[in-house]
């Protein structure tokens, strides 16, 4: 399994119950394949351009180990929900 950080950008108008179930709702995904080591709530931040028209959004960054399969699983997930308005995902070396 290789190490992955995988930071979403979320709607800034998603509640705290909203964020809490899009933290769930991923870190089940992840551990399906994997296990997530941390998740951590970055809060709003600024955005350098504008997004979908919005000028600031909430980060949420997550660290987990998984197989290189279930990545495009995951990022299709990620395209699918409406919330998320960007996302990364990018391997870690060892």
């Amino acid at each position: 399994m290789n190490k992955y950080e995988s930071i979403i950008i979320v709607n800034p108008n998603v509640d705290e119950a909203g964020l809490k179930a899009l933290e769930e709702k991923f870190t089940g995904l992840i551990n399906e394949n994997g296990k997530v080591e941390s998740v951590e709530n970055m809060g709003k931040k600024k955005l350098a351009y504008e997004i979908k028209k919005f000028s600031e959004a909430t980060y949420l960054l997550f660290n987990f180990e998984a197989q290189p399969a279930s990545i495009a699983e995951l990022e299709r997930v990620y395209r699918i929900t409406d919330d998320i308005i960007k996302y990364i995902v990018v391997r870690k070396e060892d």
